[in-house]
């Protein structure tokens, strides 16, 4: 029997799960990518509790934090459904969702898809664009001990996969290697459109940034 419960239930978990998680990683990103994800929802032909489960719990147990560690987070979740009695299709789609959902670097096959996947994929990577998106990056990067910028230090464009996971730097690399990266990568009309005004934000700071750097401003 379905859990008429299941969004409200999954939401109380992952509040308790996340709070002590690091600033850009927390409960009020997830909060955020569940908002992105039902409004692009609204555009697209999909099944919304699959987009919603897979907001929700697509940071569960992220392996930056866990030593890379890419199978704690699919472990996490199916264990936490089976507990509300969701089916075996549901709970699969949902760790497809979060096997398949990450940047990793660009240098990643997605090995599935489907139009949930796209949703809460934009929505996810809407949340690295923007004032957020540079919140989020020098909150990071202040966890990490990375440097503001460096201007000897250049930028790698053709990392692997591993080598994105642990690289270490500084902040102002992470715009041109990700976040300036991501409106060109959108899935979905409304993705692009949000994306668009986010990364014109992005690229407006990243003037101001260098102007105060060399002191012209």
């Amino acid at each position: 029997m379905k859990n008429p419960n299941l969004i409200q239930n999954t939401i109380a978990f992952v509040k308790q799960q996340l709070q002590h998680a690091e600033g850009g990683h927390d409960w009020f990103h997830i909060e955020r990518v569940l908002k992105n994800s039902e409004n692009i929802a609204k555009s697209e032909d999909c099944n919304l509790e699959i987009v919603q489960l897979g907001a929700l719990l697509h940071d569960i147990a992220d392996s930056k934090f866990h030593n890379g560690d890419e199978t704690i987070g699919p472990k996490v979740a199916r264990e936490f459904l089976e507990t509300q009695n969701a089916d075996e299709e549901t709970i699969q789609h949902v760790i497809n969702i979060i096997e398949n959902i990450s940047y990793k670097g660009g240098n990643f096959e997605k090995e599935f898809s489907s139009k949930e996947l796209d949703i809460v994929q934009d929505a996810d990577r809407l949340d690295a664009l923007g004032a957020i998106g540079i919140a989020r990056a020098f909150n990071y990067g202040g966890f990490k001990n990375r440097a503001l910028y460096d201007p000897e230090t250049t930028v790698n464009l053709n990392m692997s996969k591993e080598e994105y996971k642990s690289q270490v730097a500084p902040t102002i690399n992470h715009f041109y290697e990700k976040l300036l990266l991501l409106k060109d990568l959108m899935n979905t009309q409304t993705g692009k459109q949000i994306a668009l005004e986010r990364h014109q934000y992005m690229e407006d700071f990243l003037d101001q940034f260098y102007a105060e750097w060399n002191g012209e401003k």
